[in-house]
């Protein structure tokens, strides 16, 4: 009877083993095809951003500062997100609410900014339709954007 146990505690612990292998395995599959579709898409960027077609260039349309807080938002939320992931390690719950709630305030300050951004280009006549240096810069922002999304969505899954 001691051998049956300990045969079925090996079986058992051989397959959590085999689950963790196959959850990391799939893990850095999903990251991989991230990778290459991003590569795609900013490759598809770096050779479209100068042909505007007599329209504007990304110089005319974009303000640097408004880009800079922009990107510091979205910086800024990964990080507090990352904290947030932590504290739900250690199994601190009001830690982790707190930090989820600021992750969650930088990112609709990050979809805002970005809302008014994407109102204020096709309102003046730069919709992705325009040229094919918006209609790249179109697609990269919204895939950055919804990439994100769900790569919270995923680890916080995880986490719990």
């Amino acid at each position: 009877m001691a051998t049956e146990v300990l045969h079925n505690h090996n079986v058992h612990h051989n397959h959590d083993e085999e689950t963790s292998t196959k959850v990391v395995f799939g893990f850095w599959v999903y990251i991989m095809s991230d990778c290459i579709l991003f590569a795609m898409i900013f490759a598809t960027y770096a050779v479209l951003h100068t042909h505007t077609m007599g329209g504007p260039s990304a110089h005319d349309l974009f303000s640097m500062p408004y880009v800079l807080v922009e990107t510091l938002l979205l910086l800024t939320s990964s990080f507090t997100y990352g904290l947030a992931m932590l504290a739900v390690h250690k199994g601190n719950k009001s830690a982790t609410i707190n930090w989820l709630f600021i992750t969650f305030a930088l990112g609709l300050a990050f979809i805002c900014m970005e809302v008014n951004e994407f109102h204020h280009l096709i309102a003046d006549g730069n919709g992705p339709q325009r040229n094919a240096f918006l209609s790249s810069f179109f697609t990269l922002v919204i895939c950055l954007s919804k990439t994100v999304s769900r790569e919270r969505k995923i680890s916080f899954r995880e986490k719990k």
